[in-house]
C-alpha cells in the first residue's frame, strides 16, 4: 500500500466571449483495480465545436484507458471517429492521459498538448520518454509521447493545454507567448516558496498568471491541472446514533480513539457523545448563515464542529454536486463541512442507523431524506468527482 495520497485539481478558463470551454477534463477511479485515470482534451478552435471535439476525445480516451487498450490503438480509433469539417479538413483534439496505479506506476500519454512537467523535491524530474506512432495509414507522422515512472511522496505533475504556454502571445512582455520554460520557472518558484503548496493553490496561481498575461481576456481555452503526491490526511464524520443504545459506550470509545480531525452531524449523536464524555455542547452563532432552515453549528471539545444532521448533510450533498474550481465556500455549517471533506484524503464515515422519527413526518419536505441515502450520495460524489478514499461503517 502506498504511503502517499494524490491530490488532483484543475483550473479552467474559456476563450473570451465564449459560453462554453473547448477544454474538457474527465476522471475515473477504478476501485477494484486500484487505478485512477485523468484525461484532459483540447478541441481545435474554441467554443461549442471545440467542446464537442474535446468531449468526444476525452470520453473515448477514458473508456479505452479503462479497458487497458494500447494507447496507439485507442488513439487511432477515436481520431477516426472525430467529425470532419464541411470543407473536408481534419478536425481533431489534443489530449493528455494520466494513469495512476495506487502504490504503483504512473503513465502519462501526451498527444500535441504541452509536455507535462514533473517536479521532485522542487526540481524538474524528467523520466525517460518514448515516442509511439499512432496506428493507421491516415495517422502517419502523428506521435504519442509516453512517460512512465514510480512516484514518491512530494512529487507533482503539472499538465496543461496550449492556453497556458501561449498566454500573452503578441503582447509586450511575452510576444512569443509565456512559453513552457517560463511556466516551469514560475511553478518552481511557487513550490520553493511553499513546499507544501496544494494542488488547488498551485493550479490557481498558474492560471491567474496566465490570465494576467492575456489582460484577463483569454485568447484561448486554458486549462492547468496539478497532481500532488503527499502525506494522506484522515478525517472522520459521525452522523446518527448507533442502532442499539447498549452500544453507545463502544461507539463513543471508537470515535474518541480516532487520531485525526472529526465532526458530528446530528444533535442526538452529539448528545450521546457529550453524555458519555461528560462534555458540553455550545451552540455558536458565529457562522452568519442566513438560511433559517439550517440550524447553527455548535462546538464540543475534541471535535472540529457539531452540526444538525439530515438537513445539513443534504445541503453538503447539494454543494458537492455543483462544486467547481470557481466555487468559493462561505462559513455556513454545510460549507464548513464541505471544506473539511475536501481538505482530507481518507474519509471515514460512521453512520448510526437509529431512526430519528422527527424526519419521518410525511408533511415534511422531500429534502428530508433518510440519513443513509444522503450519505450514499455524498460518498459517490467524494469518490467519483473528488477521488477521495471513503469508507462507510453502519452501526
Amino acid at each position: 500500500m502506498a504511503d502517499y495520497h494524490f491530490d488532483v485539481d484543475i483550473q479552467q478558463k474559456m476563450h473570451h466571449g465564449e459560453v462554453v470551454c473547448g477544454d474538457v477534463f474527465y476522471t475515473r477511479r477504478i476501485k477494484e483495480e486500484g487505478r485512477v485515470i485523468l484525461v484532459l482534451s483540447d478541441g481545435i478552435g474554441h467554443g461549442v465545436k471545440a467542446n464537442v471535439l474535446a468531449t468526444l476525445t476525452a470520453s473515448m480516451a477514458l473508456n479505452y484507458a479503462s479497458l487497458h487498450t494500447q494507447p496507439d490503438v485507442a488513439a487511432n480509433v477515436f481520431m477516426r471517429a472525430l467529425p470532419r469539417s464541411s470543407d473536408g479538413k481534419e478536425s481533431y483534439a489534443t489530449f493528455t492521459i494520466i494513469e495512476i496505479e495506487v502504490g504503483g506506476m504512473v503513465r502519462i500519454v501526451n498527444y500535441d498538448n504541452p509536455p507535462t512537467l514533473i517536479f521532485r523535491n522542487g526540481e524538474l524530474f524528467a523520466p525517460r520518454e518514448i515516442e509511439v506512432n499512432i496506428r493507421g495509414a491516415e495517422n502517419v507522422g502523428k506521435i504519442l509521447r509516453i512517460r512512465e515512472f514510480k512516484p514518491v511522496k512530494g512529487d507533482r505533475i503539472l499538465f496543461m493545454t496550449d492556453g497556458v504556454v501561449q498566454s500573452g502571445l503578441g503582447g509586450k512582455r511575452y510576444p512569443m507567448g509565456w512559453g513552457l520554460e517560463q511556466v516551469k520557472q514560475f511553478a518552481q518558484s511557487q513550490i520553493f516558496r511553499e513546499m507544501e503548496i496544494s494542488a488547488t493553490r498551485l493550479a490557481r496561481k498558474i492560471m491567474n498568471q496566465a490570465a494576467m498575461n492575456d489582460a484577463f481576456e483569454m485568447k484561448d481555452d486554458t486549462s492547468c491541472g496539478v497532481v500532488h503526491f503527499r502525506q494522506p490526511r484522515e478525517f472522520m464524520l459521525i452522523t446518527g446514533p448507533p442502532f442499539y443504545k447498549i452500544k453507545d459506550t463502544d461507539f463513543v470509545k471508537r470515535v474518541t480513539e480516532f487520531p485525526g480531525k472529526k465532526i458530528i452531524c446530528g444533535g442526538t449523536t452529539a448528545e450521546i457523545i457529550a453524555r458519555e464524555l461528560d462534555l458540553e455542547v455550545n451552540i455558536q452563532h458565529r457562522y452568519g448563515y442566513a438560511e433559517a432552515a439550517i440550524p447553527p453549528a455548535a462546538e464540543m471539545q475534541g471535535f472540529e464542529m457539531v452540526t444538525e444532521g439530515v438537513l445539513t448533510m443534504g445541503k453538503v450533498e447539494e454543494i458537492l454536486e455543483t462544486y467547481t474550481g470557481e466555487t468559493r465556500l462561505g462559513s455556513s455549517p454545510p460549507e464548513e463541512v464541505v471544506k473539511l471533506l475536501l481538505e482530507h484524503d481518507i474519509i471515514h464515515i460512521i453512520v448510526g442507523t437509529r431512526i430519528n422519527w422527527a424526519h419521518q413526518d410525511p408533511d415534511q419536505p422531500m429534502e428530508l431524506e433518510i440519513r443513509k441515502f444522503v450519505v450514499k450520495r455524498i460518498v459517490r460524489l467524494l469518490e467519483e468527482r473528488f477521488l477521495k478514499n471513503v469508507s462507510v461503517e453502519l452501526v
